[in-house]
């Protein structure tokens, strides 16, 4: 009676993870990674095109990101598109492929990108406990409804407990290896 729940809850709080990763994969930690532009989307005849669908996107180099479009004519979009993101970052184009050189990060840009990785932890947890919240109120209702006895109820919300706590867990291990990485001065 319990297992939908508990199964429910701990399938979202692992997405919950998953989300985070990929949303620190694109916070950009000194070194050239793909992932970085993965967020940035161009007008591509009136419709959202990320980058990544428009053309194939390299690290040919630690420090060197290079896009090769399929359509050269999309060229100036796409810089304009790098240009309006955040990622700070200047392209520049032959004619055929888009050049993006990844800076060393300053201290103080580190410091910013740290403070960005917690704010999207904190996000992430906020989101774990309302799944945490949400199992034990359809365990109540349970209850409630006389469909489970109230020592069953009190088990399951022990465990969805455990599974909160280690999806918090595992939500600070991902911060920190982010932030270590940031950090790290190559």
């Amino acid at each position: 009676m319990t297992k939908p729940v508990i199964d429910t809850a701990k399938e979202k709080m692992s997405k919950t993870a998953e989300v985070l990763r990929n949303e620190l994969m694109t916070i950009r930690a000194g070194r050239a990674n793909p992932q970085l532009l993965t967020r940035i989307t161009v007008d591509y005849y009136g419709t959202p095109t990320p980058i990544s669908q428009m053309g194939n996107i390299s690290a040919p180099e630690p420090r060197l990101l290079v896009i090769a479009l399929w359509d050269p004519k999309d060229i100036p979009a796409v810089e304009k598109a790098i240009l309006k993101s955040d990622l700070g970052l200047n392209p520049n184009n032959d004619g055929k492929l888009i050049r993006l050189a990844v800076p060393e990060l300053t201290e103080e840009r580190r410091r910013e990108l740290t403070k960005l990785v917690q704010k999207n932890t904190e996000e992430a947890k906020v989101a774990t406990r309302a799944i945490r919240r949400d199992a034990i109120e359809q365990l109540k209702k349970l209850k409630k409804d006389s469909a489970l006895p109230e020592d069953d109820q009190k088990r399951a919300e022990d465990e969805v407990q455990k599974l909160t706590d280690n999806a918090v867990k595992e939500l600070d291990r991902i911060c920190a290896d982010k932030e270590k990485e940031i950090m790290e001065v190559r």
